[in-house]
Formats: structure tokens, C-alpha cells, sequence
């Protein structure tokens, strides 16, 4: 779906401004419904398990809240998009290593080692290197693409939640789906002049929605 120009999704200072004081409750719940999904994404795609990627989730938060104080927004400088992969890369490579300290203790890696391979040797250090470094181009392309769609999907929903259920209905057949104006109309017993009205409201609502994001 094409938002028009000028409507790429960046981040809010003001929501970086709020997360900053430490304590907002509801800003840090904003910042999980908007970056929680991407981050656990990321993570799962690095090999990690539902758990593990809940605690680079975790991590990362963390990690935001510390650096936070001393971050700077400003886009010319440091972008939050550049700055939020490094931390989730970073807190992927901890629980990668976690994973292998946990197995060395339960001896999985003996036998390796009676070889003269260490468990570093062994399993860790060929699985970190295959994480995708966000330095790379091809990753930082791919970063920035899931970023889009994830924000844009937080304004999907935002905006879902303020008008009646069969609105959002026709926009996503028309304009999320690729339906025909005529297909929907059939389909829902509406005017083909009723979805292209209704699309041209909701385009407006989600517009604004991308820009408060």
C-alpha cells in the first residue's frame, strides 16, 4: 500500500521525550505494541525460540531505557531506526551466548572438547556470525522494510479502532486486499461511489495516523 509522499513512518520525539522520564507506564506500553513485534521478529529470524525472543524483547526495552537519557534525537545525527537494531542485535548475540553456556553446563559439548574444541569452537561462534549485522546494506534494506510495515501496521490498527468494523472492512478488501471497487460492492451490497467514498476516508484517517507515528 502506497501512503503518498512525505508519509514515510518515523519515530515520534515525543514518544522518545516520554520514555525518557522512565516512569510513563503508558508510553513504555506504546513503545511495546509499536517496536515489540519487530524486535521479536528479528529475533526469531536469528534462530532463537519464542522465549528467547520474548527476552531480546525484554532486553532490548532495557537497553532503550538505559541509553535513552544520553540519546539525542536527531535524525541528521542518530536515527532511532539505526539505534534500535544495534541494541536487538546486540541482546540476539546475549542470548545466543546464554544458550551456549547453558549447554556447556549440561556437558553437550564434552565430546568436543575431549578434541581439543572448545564450545566456542564448537556451536557459538558459527551461529552469531550468521546473525545479520544492521551495518550490512542487504539487512539494513530489510530492517528498514519490516519497519514500515510494522509501524504501518500499528496505525492499521489504531485507526481500526475508530470507526465501525464494516468501514474497515470495505478499505481492507479495496485497498489491502486488491479487490475491485465493483467486487466489494457486490460482495458487501454497497454503491461502487460508497467504496471509493469510504476509501478516501479512511486513506485521510490513516494518513494522519502516519504522521502522528
Amino acid at each position: 500500500m502506497t501512503l503518498g509522499h512525505g508519509t514515510s513512518l518515523e519515530t515520534r520525539p515525543s514518544l522518545l521525550n516520554r520514555l525518557k522520564s522512565g516512569d510513563d507506564a503508558q508510553s513504555w506500553h506504546e513503545f511495546y505494541r509499536t517496536y515489540g513485534g519487530l524486535i521479536r521478529f528479528f529475533a526469531e529470524k536469528a534462530g532463537l525460540t519464542a522465549n528467547e525472543a520474548e527476552e531480546v524483547v525484554q532486553e532490548t526495552a532495557i537497553g532503550v531505557a538505559r541509553g535513552l537519557p544520553a540519546f539525542i534525537y536527531d535524525p541528521k545525527v542518530c536515527r532511532f531506526k539505526t539505534w534500535l537494531p544495534n541494541l536487538t542485535r546486540w541482546r540476539i548475540q546475549d542470548q545466543l551466548r546464554k544458550r551456549v553456556r547453558t549447554r556447556q553446563g549440561s556437558g553437550q559439548y564434552a565430546e568436543g572438547e575431549r578434541h581439543g574444541l572448545t564450545s566456542s569452537d564448537s556451536a557459538s561462534t558459527g551461529t552469531i556470525e550468521r546473525i545479520p549485522d544492521p551495518a550490512v546494506p542487504e539487512f539494513g534494506a530489510e530492517w528498514d522494510a519490516a519497519w514500515e510495515k510494522n509501524l504501518l501496521n500499528a496505525a492499521l490498527e489504531r485507526v481500526r479502532g475508530q470507526i465501525e468494523e464494516r468501514q474497515f472492512q470495505i478499505f481492507d478488501l479495496y485497498v489491502m486486499k486488491g479487490w475491485s471497487p465493483r467486487e466489494v460492492a457486490l460482495t458487501l451490497r454497497i454503491s461502487i461511489a460508497s467504496v471509493y467514498l469510504n476509501k478516501h476516508w479512511v486513506s485521510a484517517l490513516l494518513k494522519k495516523e502516519v504522521r502522528r507515528l
